[in-house]
């Protein structure tokens, strides 16, 4: 799971694996695969490095510096 934190400033923590896709409109707008939209305060390369560090977590992309 990953931290974010919506427009109210309350901490959610979400399934990367349940992420479909991730856009700026300003504000980072992340689409669920269920189709449920979420707005959050982190921008996307932020929220890219948390999925990242999720994964090396899980074991996928061990072998990445």
């Amino acid at each position: 799971m990953i931290e974010v934190t919506l427009l109210s400033g309350k901490t959610i923590w979400l399934s990367p694996h349940q992420l479909e896709a991730a856009e700026a409109n300003p504000d980072t707008t992340i689409t669920m695969v269920s189709g449920k939209r979420i707005v959050i305060l982190e921008d996307i390369p932020t929220l890219v490095e948390r999925i990242v560090a999720y994964r090396r977590r899980i074991g996928n992309f061990a072998d990445e510096p």
